[in-house]
């Protein structure tokens, strides 16, 4: 069915949607936020946890 589209302007923006899905989240982020959350992540392996509650 999408082989016998002949409209490129609709394939492309197909092409372009698949291929956002494929992005993977980390590379969005900037270093900032992925130092933080490899930060957290040390802290909960280390069990250095703040229960919710305690918020």
């Amino acid at each position: 069915m999408i082989l016998n589209i002949e409209n490129d302007k609709f394939i492309e923006k197909i092409t372009k949607f698949i291929q956002k899905g494929k992005v993977d989240f980390w590379n969005e982020l900037n270093l900032s936020e992925q130092k933080e959350i490899e930060k957290g992540i040390k802290q909960l392996n280390k069990v250095e946890k703040v229960e919710f509650n305690d918020f």
